[in-house]
C-alpha cells in the first residue's frame, strides 16, 4: 500500500471493500506518502548560543528536517531572549521568526502579553522540551578563597561586606521570569539573599556572559553552557553550581513555535517534530557528544572553542575550585529520562515560580493557560509516528511530587502548599 494513490487503488480492492460495506473506510485512508506531506517545506527557528540549542541544530546539519519532508527549514541565531521574542512576535511574515529554542516560562509570558510590546499576547504552543539540567551558577574570581557552592550563605556575608563599603553587588540571568532567572533566585533565597531587596538583578544576553563578568559587571550569574566552562576556562570566575544540584532532572528549555502556523501547518508541525526528536535522540548518546560538540563549535553556530563544549557535554564537571566531578548524574539530558516530553505539572512550577516573583498574581486559571500552551498531545502524536517505545512514552501529564536540594517540595496538586512554604517571595 505504502506509495498507492486513491486513482490506483485495485478493482479486487473495490469489491472486496464495498462487499464487507467498508468503501469509505478504504477511500479515506491515508493510501500514499502525499497525505502526511508538509503544507510548506519551510520554517524559520530561532537559536540562541547555547549547548541546549543542539538538537535544532542537529535536525539541520544532519538532514532529519529534509528526511521529513522540511528541507528548507532556517535555523537563525538571536542576539538574547528579547530578540527571540520581538522575533516571535513579528513572525517570518514579518522578517522574524516561527518558532525557538525557548525558555520554558517565555511562550507563557508571551502568550499573555506579560512581556511583550504594549501587552499584546502573541500565543504560543510548546512543542517538547528540549533538554534537562545542565546550567550552572558561577561566581566571580574575587570570591575565588570561598569556594562557594550549593550554600549561599557564605556568599551573601561576602556580598553583605562588599555592599556596606558601598559597592554595588549584581547577580545576572538572561531573561526576567525564565528559567536562569529563577534558578538563581531559587538558589539565593534559599541562603538567605532577598533577590530583589540585598542584590541587583540584572539581564545579559548568554553570549556576552565572560565578557561582563571579565570587566566587573556582576558579582555572579546563571546561564547555560558552554559559558560557565569558558569562564572558569579563561580564570575571570568558576562555577558554584550546576542547576541539576539544585532540582535533578529539572525540565529546562523548550522548541515551542507560534499557535497560528502551527493551527495552519498541522502536518509541517508533526514533521518538526519528529525531527527535533530524532535530532534529541542522536544528540543524547554519548558516542556522539564529541562530534555533537565539533558541530555546534563551528562559527556558523556557537563560534566558541570546542574545548569550552566538550567536557560538561560528557559529563565531566571542572568547578574550577579543585572539586572535578567525572560521569556527573547532571550533565545535560536531551532524549533519556522522558527529557523531551514537555510535562504539564513542569509548566505548573514555572509559572508558580513566576508567582512567587511578581510575574504572575496567581489568580489566573493556570491549568486553562497550559492546557492551551503545552501541546504534549502534539508530541505524544510524533512519538507514535515515529514508532518510539511505548515505554518511552510518559503516561501521564505529570511527574509528580518534585524534591529540591533544601527540602522543598512540589505537589502539583497542591502549588499553593508550595508558595506557602518559602520564605522569601513577593505574595
Amino acid at each position: 500500500m505504502k506509495g498507492q494513490r486513491p486513482g490506483n487503488i485495485t478493482r479486487r480492492q473495490l469489491i472486496n471493500a464495498a462487499a464487507a460495506g467498508g468503501l469509505g473506510a478504504l477511500l479515506a485512508k491515508p493510501l500514499f506518502a502525499a497525505t502526511t506531506t508538509p503544507e510548506t517545506t519551510k520554517a524559520v527557528l530561532g537559536f540562541i548560543a547555547l549547548t541546549d540549542a543542539a538538537p535544532l541544530i542537529i535536525a539541520k546539519e544532519k538532514g532529519f528536517y529534509a528526511k521529513h519532508g522540511m528541507p528548507d527549514v532556517q535555523v537563525v541565531k538571536q542576539a538574547s531572549w528579547g530578540t527571540t521574542r520581538d522575533n516571535l512576535v513579528l513572525g517570518s511574515g514579518g522578517n522574524g521568526i516561527d518558532g525557538a529554542h525557548i525558555l520554558t516560562p517565555m511562550p507563557y509570558l508571551i502568550s499573555t502579553g506579560k512581556v511583550t510590546q504594549n501587552n499584546v499576547p502573541t500565543p504560543m504552543y510548546i512543542l517538547a522540551r528540549l533538554n534537562l539540567d545542565s546550567q550552572c551558577i558561577s561566581v566571580g574570581a574575587e570570591y575565588a578563597d570561598l569556594k562557594v557552592g550549593l550554600d549561599a550563605k557564605p556568599f551573601k556575608a561576602a556580598l553583605e561586606k562588599k555592599k556596606a563599603a558601598g559597592n554595588a553587588i549584581k547577580a545576572a540571568m538572561t531573561f526576567p521570569g525564565g528559567t536562569h532567572d529563577l534558578w538563581i533566585r531559587y538558589w539565593m533565597a534559599a541562603g538567605g539573599i532577598d533577590p530583589d531587596k540585598d542584590i541587583e538583578t540584572i539581564v545579559i544576553p548568554p553570549a556576552q556572559m565572560v565578557a561582563n563578568m571579565k570587566v566587573g559587571t556582576m558579582d555572579c550569574f546563571c546561564v547555560g553552557e558552554p559559558w560557565n566552562e569558558q569562564l572558569k576556562n579563561q580564570k575571570i570566575g568558576y562555577t558554584a553550581l550546576t542547576t541539576g544540584e539544585l532540582w535533578n532532572k529539572h525540565p529546562e528549555k523548550s522548541f515551542a513555535m507560534r499557535a497560528d502556523w502551527v493551527d495552519k501547518n498541522p502536518k509541517a508541525t508533526m514533521a518538526l517534530l519528529m525531527a527535533v526528536q530524532e535530532a534529541q535522540m542522536w544528540c543524547d548518546k554519548l558516542e556522539n557528544r564529541a562530534e555533537l560538540a565539533q558541530i555546534v563549535s563551528k562559527r556558523a553556530w556557537f563560534n566558541v572553542p570546542e574545548a569550552d563544549i566538550i567536557k560538561r557535554l560528557q559529563g565531566q564537571f571542572d568547578y574550577g575550585t579543585g572539586r572535578v566531578v567525572d560521569n556527573s548524574p547532571h550533565l545535560m539530558k536531551f532524549w533519556r529520562d522522558n527529557a523531551s516530553y514537555p510535562y504539564q505539572s513542569h509548566e505548573l512550577w514555572f509559572l508558580t515560580e513566576n508567582v512567587r516573583w511578581g510575574k504572575f498574581t496567581g489568580k489566573e486559571d493556570f491549568k486553562a493557560l497550559i492546557a492551551k500552551v503545552n501541546r504534549e498531545d502534539l508530541w505524544r502524536s510524533a512519538a507514535k509516528a515515529l514508532k518510539v517505545p511505548d515505554a518511552q512514552i510518559p503516561k501521564t501529564t505529570s511527574r509528580g511530587v518534585e524534591k529540591f536540594f533544601d527540602g522543598k517540595t512540589f505537589d502539583p496538586a497542591n502549588p499553593g502548599a508550595y508558595l506557602a512554604s518559602l520564605v522569601i517571595k513577593r505574595v
